[in-house]
């Protein structure tokens, strides 16, 4: 796979690790405390993916992209592969539900699976699993808070239809 590089940003979320390699990226996520990095950390040149990655998130935060323009890649099962898939294809300012997803998927009684695979997202933002919502529009799963997610909700739909709040 690679040396694994990682780094920081500051997000208006709070605190984004990105990691991955020279080749593709494999974490966006949210973190409450950085860890400490290895001394050898601010020697290494960090690969143009990495700092690309960084730059199209600021593009995203400051309402600039709605799209992201890198790869990525990351290790699950094949189900798990083809819900990440179905992510990616949700519209920027859109929502489905979990119930939708698993439709997508084409089998409307794995919505629990669907939920359990879009949990285990390693890549926050990027393989937008914040679009993915109740039955009844309520917001529910996000392993970076539910706050966070009705904020990145809140921004897209401002962004793609003028909207100040969805939720």
């Amino acid at each position: 796979m690679g040396e694994i590089f990682s780094t920081y940003y500051q997000s208006s979320l709070g605190l984004l690790r990105i990691s991955g390699t020279e080749h593709f990226i494999s974490e966006v996520s949210f973190i409450d405390t950085i860890e400490k990095p290895p001394s050898d950390h601010i020697r290494k040149k960090m690969p143009q993916i990495i700092i690309q990655c960084v730059e199209q998130l600021i593009q995203y935060f400051h309402g600039e992209r709605r799209v992201f323009e890198f790869p990525i890649h990351q290790s699950g099962t094949a189900f798990q592969e083809k819900v990440w898939n179905e992510l990616i294809g949700i519209p920027f300012g859109k929502t489905i539900s979990y119930l939708e997803l698993s439709r997508r998927l084409g089998d409307v009684k794995a919505i629990r699976a669907a939920a359990s695979a879009n949990g285990k997202n390693n890549i926050a933002i990027v393989v937008p699993c914040h679009r993915v919502i109740g039955s009844n529009r309520d917001l529910v799963g996000y392993g970076g808070g539910i706050w966070r997610k009705k904020w990145l909700l809140d921004h897209e739909a401002k962004i793609a239809h003028g909207v100040q709040t969805l939720f």
